[in-house]
């Protein structure tokens, strides 16, 4: 007998299926708090942020790398910034300090400095998911901006040297959509997470959960979250690249052309329209395979032909016309799939 599940069923199996494991955020957690402790030791006075999928509260397994930043204090600052020093000596001090305080609990650890854009790379020689290569972690070396809005961070691939961000209104913004919708902001953020990793990777994570904040704000069923973001998302990426919530950088880069993104968006949308459309009618592995075409490692797939044979022949008996309406099965009228791969 084929079982029949609920597309919140299934979407909550999905979710669970990707979600980091309490052993994994355990031991993220402490390495993490190994790296800022280092870090606040050599700059005496700083203050360290938590920022990434750990601190966002919306990681995924396999775990692979977590993200922390150190800001100086205004006088241990002051020679940096545009036109002033770059951030190679501060990255330096940062590598050494991690070398000296994590080596001897981590004898494969590597430390990159040259060539890193913004951040000190931190590669621990052993992986917090069994079976994967590594785990490696991102030291942001920050300075406050003289506004009082945002840091300056790294940037050595301009000739100023530094950009402006604010990674820590960003936290405090995502944290709060977690509150505010009931946990379900975090739930769908890890799920568009995979859709977009199965699809290209049209967008950086940082764009999908800043589109997030513009749509979702309370809370509700998980499909109607995908529903509100795709439509949403769709929109906004017609507009032009997603500008900074904090409004403080520059609008986010996307990783291919706008008009890709809004395809793939759009297509999405047409897909979780109909899984919704036929678990309203009553066909719930014509749903469940619509759903599937979103989230294909996640939702498994299923045969609706009988039952779009079935709806098909009730049209008929109806005096309407066989092709009429929101068709899977069949393929004559089901949406293309059209995600530009």
């Amino acid at each position: 007998m084929v079982r029949k599940e609920s597309i919140a069923q299934l979407l909550d199996e999905g979710r669970r299926k990707i979600q980091v494991t309490d052993e994994e955020l355990a031991e993220a957690k402490r390495r993490r708090r190994l790296l800022a402790t280092s870090v606040r030791r050599v700059f005496p006075g700083s203050t360290t942020y938590f920022n990434g999928s750990v601190a966002h509260g919306d990681a995924n397994t396999p775990l692979t790398d977590v993200d922390l930043g150190v800001v100086l204090t205004a006088k241990d600052a002051g020679p940096y910034g545009p036109g002033k020093k770059s951030a190679l000596p501060l990255m330096e001090i940062v590598r050494d300090a991690i070398r000296k305080d994590l080596g001897d609990e981590f004898p494969k650890l590597t430390i990159e400095v040259v060539g890193r854009r913004r951040a000190v790379l931190v590669r621990f020689g052993d992986p917090v998911t069994p079976g994967q290569d590594d785990f490696t972690a991102d030291v942001m070396t920050a300075i406050p901006h003289p506004s009082g809005r945002g840091l300056y961070i790294p940037n050595t691939k301009i000739a100023a040297g530094w950009d402006r961000a604010d990674p820590i209104t960003h936290t405090r913004m995502v944290l709060q959509a977690i509150d505010d919708t009931n946990v379900v902001f975090a739930r769908t953020v890890r799920l568009l997470k995979h859709w977009n990793g199965t699809h290209s990777k049209p967008m950086c994570s940082w764009n999908i959960k800043a589109l997030c904040l513009g749509c979702l704000d309370e809370p509700m069923p998980l499909i109607n979250a995908l529903q509100i973001f795709f439509t949403y998302a769709a929109d906004e990426i017609d507009k032009g690249p997603t500008p900074d919530p904090a409004d403080v950088a520059g609008p986010i880069p996307l990783n291919m052309p706008c008009a890709d993104v809004h395809k793939r968006l759009r297509t999405a949308r047409k897909y979780i329209d109909l899984a919704i459309e036929h678990e309203k009618a009553g066909r719930p592995l014509s749903a469940q395979h619509a759903l599937h075409q979103v989230l294909p490692e996640l939702v498994p797939d299923a045969d609706g032909t009988q039952e779009e044979a079935d709806r098909l022949a009730r049209t008929v008996r109806s005096g309407g016309t066989a092709a009429t309406g929101l068709g899977l099965a069949t393929g004559l009228v089901t949406p293309t799939r059209a995600w530009g791969d």
